[in-house]
């Protein structure tokens, strides 16, 4: 669905209010064919995507849209969750110890990556944490908390060294024939990665694509020094910004608790499940990572936000290419704190 092809266009999406920066210098020679801008929005996955997308004229621009939608709905049902038929629920209903079975080269990419993170993180990004996250979905319909011993039964299901990958067959195999996997924290990041490279692939260098609180940006818009993208103040996810990046061929990946909470008996509770624990974050935050792709920060916005501020901090500190953004509440006066890896401020611009 086409949205716009105007210069300047607001969004909000996930935690992130995305704001195409124009005006800003651009580059010395203009474009030989003069390029447009085309907006296209769609939901999915239970939010809305976006493609932003600089194009000759508006039949490119369609097609161009098009295509990438159709690779997002191809992934989706490779991944999703709540689809019985998607490849990761098939997984789950038909591996076991001694069972290993073949995947896509889709979803053996994110399954990879996902344990590359757990193992780095220490368990705090877990994709088989799904035993815990139906719990949680029950929990905000019903407003009332798991019981202890339902979230120590769902616990025994969920630990990332269950999952095996093999290489050489490009297969995995579970330990468990009950085990849940859910790539809600991961799988958003890989699909706006896709999409980029369709664009890039069909010869839109110029694009940019949204995901809820992911982001992924390609080469700087044609009059522009780079994407601007406004990081929502805590707590406020639609007001204005109060810092800005401008970001080229990059990605950024907010996680946080401003849309996914429930409050029980006075305690808000986040979206995000501590695989420890079983139980849903009461610290306020949002983190904001900044990195190469979409695939490589997704899932570390969520391993931080378990983390929480001072471990998360230094985990982001110790990656390459990473650079990391948290705010927390003072718990005494209610105040956002922030901390910020060493390098995040060369992504910062004034407003």
């Amino acid at each position: 669905m086409l949205l716009s092809k105007t210069n300047r266009l607001p969004w909000v999406l996930g935690g992130i209010w995305g704001l195409l920066s124009c005006g800003l210098a651009g580059a010395d020679e203009a474009p030989t064919i003069p390029l447009e801008r085309f907006h296209f929005e769609q939901p999915l996955m239970g939010t809305y995507v976006s493609i932003t997308v600089y194009a000759p004229d508006e039949a490119a621009a369609n097609t161009a849209s098009e295509a990438v939608f159709a690779r997002m709905q191809a992934l989706v049902d490779i991944m999703s969750d709540y689809d019985a038929d998607s490849e990761v629920r098939r997984l789950c209903a038909t591996s076991g110890p001694g069972s290993p079975v073949a995947v896509s080269e889709e979803l053996w990419c994110v399954l990879s990556r996902s344990l590359e993170v757990a193992e780095q993180s220490e368990g705090a990004f877990d994709v088989t944490i799904g035993p815990c996250v139906e719990l949680w979905r029950d929990a905000r319909r019903r407003r009332r908390l798991p019981l202890p011993e339902q979230l120590s039964t769902a616990r025994e299901r969920v630990g990332w060294e269950m999952v095996h990958l093999n290489g050489d067959c490009r297969t995995v195999e579970l330990e468990r024939t009950d085990m849940q996997i859910d790539l809600g924290g991961i799988a958003k990041g890989y699909i706006a990665d896709e999409s980029l490279r369709v664009l890039r692939e069909l010869g839109f260098e110029h694009s940019m694509v949204a995901i809820a609180g992911d982001i992924v940006c390609g080469s700087a818009p044609p009059d522009a020094d780079g994407w601007r993208i406004g990081i929502a103040p805590l707590g406020d996810p639609e007001g204005t910004p109060e810092r800005y990046l401008l970001l080229e061929n990059a990605a950024v990946s907010t996680s946080g608790d401003a849309y996914r909470f429930v409050e029980i008996d006075g305690v808000r509770y986040s979206h995000l499940i501590n695989p420890a624990t079983g139980m849903g974050l009461t610290q306020s935050s949002s983190v904001t990572v900044v990195g190469p792709n979409g695939l490589t920060i997704d899932p570390l916005a969520s391993a931080i936000s378990i983390l929480g501020p001072e471990r998360g901090l230094e985990f982001a500190s110790q990656l390459d290419e990473i650079e990391a953004y948290i705010v927390t509440l003072d718990p005494e006066t209610g105040d956002p704190v922030s901390v910020e890896t060493d390098g995040f401020s060369e992504f910062v611009i004034a407003d």
